[in-house]
């Protein structure tokens, strides 16, 4: 570990040196990119001097026992030692962690789209339930959500809503929500008090920087329709939404949730660059998966990874058999406990596949 540990000092220092130069700050992407490296390294730094202050305290502990000269140094020796080598442990699994190839995505933010699926008006109102639990989710953790477009059931919830989610590590946290959602309880319209199952879809896009893809304005189709929307008397009068289509892949990208037809445009050129990046990552993302057998991350959105069952009160993330009895807490946001163990069975996966089984 002390060797892995200078290592990262040697290329903490190389970093340090780079950031600085001129001509890679004048490279947007590559500088981003060594600053986040950067960051990355003083946190794991951090770790490492705890580690070795650690095995200090272990070696004069060692060195004050086997001299036995003061029977009250040597004591408070003992204590010292069995301290440290019950913490030593438990750090050397954190550093392993951290010490994992980051995915350079997941510090983006995040473009969320949900969709109604089979259920009809229960499917959108379900949708409905799941914007709000991400919206409160989002809201603890200080992300800031903004509504991209959306369109509304017949009997509330939403037929379609995407949303972008602005803050520290957003697409790293909230990819692990990818995927069909089922949810088993009695419909509002429901008159014999049958349990029914619904479901809807969730998907998360890194949000990709200009630098990240280059658009061909010749190769985007511009539309521009009226708002449907609430947001005053204009928003049916004026021609503000803005619909994109990319000719060579068919994608489309709309937003009618500002008055404004250029944020409107700036807001959907983000979408539609960022459902382009992620056509490529999810090819490499599957590519991956199937690599080291991942039963978190597989790439594919269609499979069913959860489900919220009201009669019993319990969610059931079916990726890794997790069961929690908490079904209101967790609809009403509190979601972190489920993605803490996603990314724990993640990264167990990671070390497993760099040979560092915990």
């Amino acid at each position: 570990m002390i060797d892995k540990l200078r290592i990262i000092q040697q290329r903490f220092d190389e970093v340090s040196d780079l950031i600085i130069q001129p001509d890679i700050i004048k490279d947007q992407k590559r500088y981003v990119k060594l600053n986040k490296e950067y960051k990355d390294l003083s946190d794991v730094l951090a770790k490492g001097k705890e580690y070795q202050t650690y095995i200090d305290s272990i070696k004069e502990a060692k060195e004050i026992i086997a001299d036995g000269s003061d029977a009250e140094m040597v004591e408070m020796a003992k204590m010292e030692l069995d301290d440290a080598q019950k913490a030593l442990p438990k750090l050397e699994d954190e550093i392993k962690f951290m010490l994992i190839p980051k995915d350079p995505e997941d510090s983006k933010n995040a473009v969320v789209e949900l969709r109604a699926g089979t259920g009809g008006d229960e499917a959108s109102i379900f949708a409905g339930d799941l914007f709000r639990m991400y919206s409160k989710y989002c809201s603890d953790r200080g992300w800031k959500v903004s509504t991209v477009d959306y369109s509304e059931g017949t009997n509330g919830g939403f037929k379609e809503i995407q949303f972008e989610v602005e803050g520290a590590d957003v697409y790293g946290t909230l990819k692990f929500e990818a995927g069909v959602h089922r949810v088993q309880r009695v419909p509002q319209t429901e008159t014999q008090g049958r349990v029914h199952t619904s479901a809807a879809t969730v998907m998360v896009f890194p949000e990709a920087e200009e630098f990240d893809v280059q658009i061909n304005p010749k190769d985007v189709r511009i539309d521009f329709f009226c708002s449907s929307g609430p947001g005053g008397q204009s928003v049916n009068t004026t021609y503000s939404a803005v619909r994109l289509t990319h000719i060579p892949t068919g994608l489309v990208a709309q937003c009618q949730d500002q008055k404004s037809q250029h944020k409107n445009k700036e807001k959907a050129f983000k979408v539609l660059r960022s459902r382009l990046y992620d056509m490529e990552l999810a090819k490499k993302n599957a590519a991956d998966a199937l690599k080291r057998g991942s039963m978190v991350s597989s790439g594919d959105r269609s499979a069913k990874i959860r489900t919220y069952n009201y009669p019993q009160g319990r969610v059931t993330d079916h990726r890794i058999g997790l069961t929690l009895y908490d079904l209101q807490n967790i609809i009403n946001g509190d979601i972190q406990k489920i993605i803490d163990e996603l990314m724990l069975a993640e990264n167990t996966e990671k070390l497993k596949q760099l040979g560092e089984v915990m």
